[in-house]
């Protein structure tokens, strides 16, 4: 495997990415990108300079995985957005991987914290359908895990949560917010 950056004459690997934005989040996020147009839209934006657009390779040129960076303060905390494996090819360290990867790029970038927001727009954690504007830290202190919902992931790779945005994706649907110190 070989991580790269994307850019905008790899046409094949564009369309690649944007077809995997649909895959990888057709699942669980409804409001994700639901057809190949919205994913090169969003592939597209992800590749001008200031930003960091990543893309996990095999040794036949076939994208595995895909990986984004939008700086935020300064260039002080960069948003990582998106981050998406193909479906297939998950749980065998391609995502651990690209976020490592993404790590590099932005510490060389001087930045200093990575953050990244994670919805729960189906109960897949104990924060969705509960009110989060009571004992907000309580609940976060004793988040579950209910079905495989990416937390947990970046977690284990060291990020935080640092908040919640109750209701952001309707009634009982909330944004987890995560970070992590930049080493």
């Amino acid at each position: 495997m070989d991580i790269k950056d994307l850019h905008a004459f790899d046409e094949e690997l564009i369309r690649q990415a944007a077809q995997l934005l649909v895959d990888a989040f057709r699942e669980h996020w409804a409001d994700a990108w639901q057809t190949f147009e919205e994913g090169l839209e969003e592939v597209r934006e992800m590749l001008v300079p200031e930003r960091i657009l990543r893309a996990a390779v095999d040794a036949d040129g076939n994208l595995l995985g895909v990986i984004g960076g939008i700086p935020q303060y300064d260039g002080r905390v960069w948003e990582l957005h998106p981050l998406a494996v193909q479906p297939s090819m998950q749980g065998r360290g391609i995502g651990r991987a690209l976020v490592m990867d993404f790590e590099e790029q932005v510490r060389q970038r001087g930045g200093l914290t990575i953050t990244l927001g994670t919805d729960d727009e189906d109960n897949m954690t104990s924060l969705a359908g509960v009110d989060l504007y009571e004992n907000t830290w309580e609940k976060i202190r004793d988040i579950r895990n209910l079905k495989r919902h990416p937390y947990t992931f970046y977690q284990k790779m060291g990020f935080v949560i640092t908040g919640v945005v109750p209701d952001a994706n309707g009634r009982g649907k909330p944004d987890i917010y995560m970070s992590k110190m930049v080493e």
